[in-house]
């Protein structure tokens, strides 16, 4: 099985939304644009939300079995994918990509 690397590339933040909807939170999210996981394809990597490893552990899972082209040709590299997590105030993107059986 092959290691995925997770890494955050967009953090959005929608205040009309959180103003409108949102019961008040004092702390949503510890994640930094440009953070990197490593996940050995079944376990969530420590330091990322449960709620965002909810969002992406199948696609992980697939890419770290060797799936490729998924959705028929949707991203450039066949052994990646792009998704964001469930939170529709501050959806996060990440981009999970299968390594190679020695790089990490």
């Amino acid at each position: 099985m092959k290691k995925c690397r997770i890494t955050v590339m967009k953090i959005s933040r929608y205040d009309d939304l959180i103003e409108k909807y949102e019961n008040p939170i004092e702390h949503a999210c510890d994640l930094k644009e440009g953070q990197i996981f490593i996940s050995n394809g079944w376990e969530k990597p420590e330091g990322l939300c449960s709620s965002a490893w909810e969002s992406m552990s199948s696609f992980v899972m697939a890419l770290s079995h060797g799936a490729e082209n998924l959705y028929d040709g949707w991203m450039k590299n066949k052994t990646s994918a792009m998704i964001s997590c469930n939170d529709g105030f501050r959806p996060v993107s990440f981009y999970i990509e299968a390594l190679e059986d020695d790089a990490d």
